[in-house]
């Protein structure tokens, strides 16, 4: 138990800075850094580079930013390198890694996890159902990527097997942590409660900075953003682990960026399902030990699923969109009228050429409260964004629409403003479907610098059911005040393909009876009206261990990802819009904030 294992995390996704790997691998002792690139939208973008070429289709940043230039160091330092970044095509990845080790003249052991794949599977799918709408399978012909989400053990056999660096096509985002744990600690399958420790620690660093600062609801305490300090953790045999950055870089860690992290993107806390354990997060303790220090213990498990979640990415349409600034007196009644014309003027064209409505259409003037719906304030901006945008089922469909708002320029209402730049052009509406593929229909191998083994899921590994967690107890006080939200908790949101997810944590345990009741159904469904339509499914769930709730709405994002046309397609800014909804309190509550 004394022994422990530090894991940096360094990349939350394709496209973010390359600043964290020099940062963590001067941190001293560090064993492992891990990086998440992948994402649904993500698969299917890789899926269409490796249509035009069979040697792309992975993230190629991992290759250019991180081992690259870092190489050397990485050898040096003895750190392991865990990563997801071979996309649809890992062995490309893998391939790329070694002639770089190769001219370095470096002995560095590369193994490639592959299996995930299941294109050339994608015909056999066709009676399956989307777990979550419920529609059917698009032809297996118009499927762009079909990946299963493989879990933390095969990565861990390939640390077994010797490699240094360990590349794997869709893995879960916290699989490469947890695979550092179970190759460090040799946990087994059945070693439940520490499986489900090591996918918390992987979840709270999949996402990079968001755990030391970033998107942090009291984001003045992150200080100088551009020189944040990445995550990492100490973790020990229990799966006990504290979470820091590194001394001297700018962010945060404490209770209330930790906590946020925890409740991102998940569903029922109590059932948080992964490929080696279904994790219950409601009691887990997240306490300040030191400055940003912070320890997180309690995490349970208990039986995984016998299935892997399948995520397939398929065309659909196309879609096309614009901003543009409105400025002056009236600005958002300017903005709707040329939204209106632009419209107007579209639809003639595609009634004249015989082509379909629009699918979809979708006007948002921001700076006029469009994003608050029934809980707006009114405001009478002078200065608005107008975003105009629209779904078509051909590319032309969409160019009209595109055309026509260039061509009212002249005739728009006075202020009209738009960065200089090329017309915005269509592009392909990608949707997600997702099902449940049992796991012996999934062969994994291993590829170690040429030497294959074949991976074996365990089986037959069963754990008792989490008791179910009681909502907290209804506040009896009278002589309350009200007060915003955002002075009694701190929020963070995000998605799970269509779905929003409104994390919300009590600064102060005493606070939350009062959240939980202002935040019921109605006031949910009042908040958010204006994007979820008449009676979606809402849940509410309670986690007592960390003072905290989690809101779960289905149908909240327009089909979300690039299905969405909102300004806000993955629910990021749901908690912003949700933390200036009035809480009730005790005065003598009131007096202390």
């Amino acid at each position: 138990m004394d022994k422990t294992i530090r894991i940096g995390g360094a990349s939350g996704y394709w496209g973010e800075s390359m600043m964290a790997t020099p940062q963590l691998l001067e941190v001293e002792g560090m064993d492992y850094l891990v990086y998440d690139f992948l994402a649904e939208i993500t698969m299917s973008i890789l899926a269409r580079a490796r249509a035009n070429n069979p040697q792309a289709g992975y993230a190629t940043d991992f290759i250019t930013g991180v081992l690259q230039p870092n190489l050397q160091a990485i050898d040096d330092k003895g750190v392991k390198i865990l990563t997801n970044a071979g996309g649809v095509n890992p062995a490309a990845c893998g391939a790329a890694a070694r002639t770089l080790i190769e001219e370095a003249g470096l002995d560095l052991k590369v193994a490639v996890v592959s299996g995930d794949d299941l294109m050339q599977s994608r015909d056999s799918f066709v009676d399956r159902k989307d777990m979550f709408s419920g529609v059917d399978c698009p032809p297996g012909e118009v499927l762009a990527s079909v990946n299963a989400y493989l879990g933390g053990f095969p990565v861990a056999a390939a640390l077994d097997a010797g490699a240094d660096i360990v590349i794997t096509g869709r893995s879960v985002d916290s699989a490469v942590t947890l695979g550092a744990c179970i190759h460090a600690f040799g946990w087994q399958a059945r070693d439940l409660d520490a499986l489900a420790a090591g996918s918390l620690a992987g979840h709270i660093i999949e996402c990079g900075p968001q755990a030391s600062g970033g998107n942090f609801t009291d984001w003045h305490l992150s200080g100088d953003i551009a020189d944040i300090g990445y995550p990492y953790i100490d973790i020990d045999a229990a799966g006990v682990f504290s979470v820091m950055k590194p001394d001297g870089t700018a962010g945060v860690v404490n209770t209330g960026t930790v906590s946020e992290q925890m409740l991102y993107e998940i569903g029922d806390p109590q059932a948080y399902l992964l490929p080696d354990v279904t994790c219950d997060f409601s009691h887990v303790t997240i306490e300040q030990t030191g400055t940003d220090k912070v320890r997180v213990a309690n995490a349970k498990g208990t039986t995984p699923p016998a299935t892997y979640k399948v995520c397939a990415t398929y065309a659909d349409g196309f879609r096309a969109g614009t901003m543009m600034s409105f400025v002056g007196l009236d600005a958002a009644a300017k903005a709707r009228a040329f939204a209106d014309a632009a419209f107007t003027r579209a639809r003639a064209v595609l009634k004249a050429h015989k082509l379909p409505d629009f699918s979809e259409t979708s006007v948002e003037v921001l700076g006029d409260d469009s994003q608050f719906g029934a809980a707006t304030n009114g405001p009478q901006s002078r200065e608005v964004v107008l975003k105009i945008a629209a779904k078509h089922d051909s590319q032309a469909g969409c160019g009209a629409l595109l055309k026509e708002i260039s061509g009212l320029g002249l005739a728009t209402p006075a202020g009209l403003s738009i960065f200089a730049g090329s017309r915005a052009k269509p592009s392909p509406v990608v949707r997600l479907f997702s099902f449940l593929l049992e796991k012996d229909a999934v062969s994994i191998d291993i590829d170690v610098d040429g030497q294959v083994m074949r991976f074996e899921e365990a089986g037959g590994v069963t754990g008792s059911a989490p008791t179910k967690v009681s909502a907290p107890d209804a506040p009896q006080e009278v002589g309350t005040v009200e007060v915003p939200l955002v002075k009694l908790a701190w929020g963070r949101s995000g998605d799970k393909g269509n779905k929003a997810n409104i994390g919300i944590i009590a600064r102060d345990a005493a606070y939350m009876p009062y959240i939980w009741a202002a935040l019921d159904e109605d006031a949910i469904r009042h908040r958010f009206g204006h994007f979820i339509g008449e009676n979606p499914a809402l849940e509410r769930f309670y986690l007592p261990g960390s003072h905290a709730m989690n809101i779960l709405i289905e149908d909240a994002l327009g089909g979300g990802g690039v299905a969405s046309l909102r300004n806000d397609p993955q629910g990021k800014a749901y908690a912003q819009i949700l933390l200036d909804h009035p809480i009730a309190i005790p005065e003598k509550l009131a007096e202390s904030l």
